[in-house]
């Protein structure tokens, strides 16, 4: 394949330069990847553009959970959405439903203007949407480049149906790119399924803290999260998927 996007996700400066080293030519980055996302910070993204020279798309996700948000904390993605503006990001990665699972047309519209000349991807909230076939029209509509779905399913191989059509309806309008159980196996097989060019994966690995010191029974997240288990992108899952990718 002469043409692809292998974008990572990753949500350190550590895992940043892992990606990029192993061929990925676009990253997303967040915070918090364990829990689907949040908005990473400046400083890492400055931290990030001093040691990698791949394209960064930043996730604007204000908080876990749904993708209805009230007042105040859409006024935060749109500020964000001109602070990464400001500070050079390539892209941005946002979305925002109504409480009947339609996409916030007027609220998507204000965040398309403070995003100038970046590109804008359309997350995930594109799986928890009520009608796919009618946000695809929509997210087109507004000039968003590219939605990242797994086809409305909980990984991407079993949304995959959903994927072909949504790839075909999109007629190369609006980029599918296409996440959540990407590697290189599933890359194989949704190519050969679907016609897809752009993946979006972490890659992650579970590693071991460097604390030698650790107070037991006390969580400082959700009970039950591990403080001493640390995700982190395994170059050798994107070479695969990069070589994988070339090969096709």
């Amino acid at each position: 394949m002469d043409k692809f996007i292998l974008e990572a996700c990753v949500d350190s400066v550590e895992s940043a330069v892992i990606a990029t080293n192993a061929g990925a030519n676009r990253l997303e980055l967040c915070s918090n990847l364990i829990i689907g996302g949040t908005t990473p910070t400046l400083a890492m993204f400055q931290q990030i553009r001093k040691r990698c020279n791949n394209k960064i798309h930043v996730l604007l996700r204000p908080r876990f959970g749904d993708f209805c948000y009230t007042e105040d904390e859409f006024e935060i993605i749109k500020e964000e959405v001109r602070q990464y503006n400001k500070f050079g990001a390539d892209g941005v990665v946002i979305g925002i439903l109504t409480p009947e699972g339609e996409l916030n047309m007027q609220q998507m519209a204000d965040l398309m203007k403070e995003a100038g000349d970046m590109s804008v991807t359309l997350h995930r909230a594109f799986d928890m949407c009520k009608d796919p076939k009618k946000t695809l029209e929509q997210a087109i509509e507004l000039g968003i480049d590219s939605i990242l779905t797994s086809g409305q399913a909980n990984d991407c191989v079993t949304g995959k149906d959903c994927l072909k059509e949504l790839y075909q309806l999109s007629n190369q309008r609006i980029d599918i790119l296409v996440g959540s159980g990407v590697n290189a196996g599933a890359i194989k097989e949704l190519y050969q399924h679907t016609g897809a060019t752009s993946y979006h994966m972490s890659g992650k690995k579970i590693i071991d803290s460097a604390m030698v010191y650790r107070k037991e029974n006390v969580f400082m997240g959700l009970d039950g999260f591990d403080e001493y288990s640390i995700w982190r992108t395994e170059k050798t899952e994107i070479e695969r998927a990069v070589t994988l990718l070339k090969e096709l």
